[in-house]
């Protein structure tokens, strides 16, 4: 067993439960490093969605787990913890996490379930390769031979009858994830998808007014990217539903790359933030093609009939007031004298000399503040790593890899990544407790009749 996250400790915990044997090497100093992290060291576990709205979360690629989910989803999760000691509860968008908010409490929960199986742990060991020795006997009909594999961890070798490959992205590197486990596969003949940064800020060209509003929490606007400048952006095209990956039904048009409604942060760099983050796989891939922009609509409940009559009225109602003044009504305080130098008004103007044509200024820049993105941060900055082992190299019943028999590969060093909300630790927990399940099971330790525990009820 290679790595020590979520996916690697249920999949060891598993295989010992059914009685394999099971080294597990971590080169970090403790295991779950990445959980103890994750949402914002609270952990969210999984969600409540229904099977179909997961599915949905993880794009195209997500119906790789319509069977593993049926094998082992999140009622199977979330009894498997309890019964080693961890309480959970569910939150707004049916995030779940653990009633004490620790993550090291899942962490604790998992060591637990380890320490059950007396599974043998070495942390602070590197594995720096894995090779294929071959098959040492032969297979039933059904059944594989199992194949033998050398692991080399330094100046010291070991020998494993199977191995389960749970080293993680190459996001948050600092944690251990720094793309092992994709060397590793390739070397066994696998083809890994090309990797990218997913869940991840987006640095923007307009840098110094990103920074003008640093810190700027911006509630309840719409976020839409499009293909192109920011300058040829057809305001005309905003969506006013979400759509995107995960929103069933609504896929997007023209030049939309994604929409969606939230919350969202300026940055000194750029724009950050839920929506940002959520979007932030989609526009990474479209700029691969060409170059891509945003727009904000700071307020997205006006269409621009409504909004153009707000403003008559406001200005009509307050004539005497500065368009200073008239601005703070409609935006938080930081954004006001920017948008003044993207107006090019003087904010000690009063309204009643702001003339239509400047009020139509002022409406164009609150339904699309723009910026076109100049790249998303790095890997190492993104919460999730998009890419990984082609899925069509490995079985989803068993995690398995179609490649090199007798190699299990699980969480995210899978061509699976998610949206935010708890979705992709329940992939890394689903396909870590396959991987773990089917390797016992080919060492012919698993006993006659399945645990029903991760049944989905």
């Amino acid at each position: 067993m290679v790595g020590g996250g979520a996916a690697g400790m249920i999949a060891a915990g598993r295989a010992a439960e059914l009685g394999a044997h099971v080294l597990l090497l971590e080169k970090m100093p403790r295991l779950g490093s990445k959980i103890l992290i994750s949402g914002k060291t609270r952990c969210n576990l999984t969600n409540t969605a229904a099977l179909e709205t997961f599915l949905q979360a993880y794009g195209p690629n997500g119906r790789f787990l319509q069977g593993p989910f049926r094998r082992f989803f999140r009622d199977g999760l979330l009894e498997l913890l309890q019964r080693h000691g961890l309480e959970t509860k569910s939150e707004r968008g049916g995030r779940v996490f653990p009633v004490s908010d620790d993550a090291t409490d899942v962490v604790a929960a998992l060591q637990r379930y380890l320490q059950a199986g007396h599974v043998t742990l070495r942390t602070d060991v590197s594995v720096t390769g894995i090779r294929a020795l071959g098959s040492e006997e032969e297979g039933g009909k059904d059944r594989p031979a199992p194949a033998a594999f050398e692991l080399q961890t330094g100046a010291r070798s070991l020998q494993a009858q199977t191995v389960i490959l749970a080293t993680g992205g190459a996001s948050y590197p600092g944690t251990g994830s720094t793309g092992d486990g994709y060397r590793f596969a390739e070397s066994l003949g696998h083809r890994v998808a090309p990797l990218r940064p997913a869940l991840v800020p987006l640095a923007v060209e307009e840098v110094a007014l990103a920074k003008s509003m640093q810190g700027l929490s911006l509630r309840n606007v719409r976020l839409t990217a499009f293909r192109g400048r920011a300058e040829q952006i057809d305001v005309s095209q905003t969506p006013t539903a979400d759509c995107g990956r995960g929103i069933p039904g609504r896929r997007p048009r023209g030049a939309v790359i994604e929409s969606r409604m939230g919350e969202m942060m300026l940055t000194h760099f750029g724009i950050g933030g839920p929506v940002t983050l959520l979007m932030s796989l989609a526009v990474a891939d479209a700029l691969a093609g060409g170059p891509v922009s945003v727009s904000i609509d700071l307020k997205p409940a006006l269409d621009p009939v409504q909004l153009r009559q707000r403003l008559q009225r406001d200005f009509d109602q307050f004539s005497r007031r500065t368009l200073r003044r008239l601005l703070a009504e409609l935006v938080p305080h930081s954004m006001i004298e920017p948008l003044l130098g993207l107006l090019g008004l003087p904010g000690d103007k009063p309204g009643h000399q702001i003339t239509a044509a400047e009020r139509e200024r002022i409406l164009q820049q609150l339904k699309s503040l723009r910026f076109n993105i100049q790249r998303p941060l790095p890997i190492a900055a993104a919460i999730v790593t998009a890419g990984g082992v082609s899925l069509k190299e490995v079985d989803p019943r068993r995690m398995e890899s179609r490649i090199a028999p007798g190699l299990f590969l699980c969480g995210e060093v899978l061509d699976l990544d998610a949206d935010t909300g708890g979705y992709n630790l329940q992939a890394a927990f689903t396909t870590g407790y396959l991987a773990g399940e089917h390797a016992a099971e080919r060492l012919g330790r698993v006993a006659e009749s399945r645990s029903p525990s991760g049944d989905v009820q």
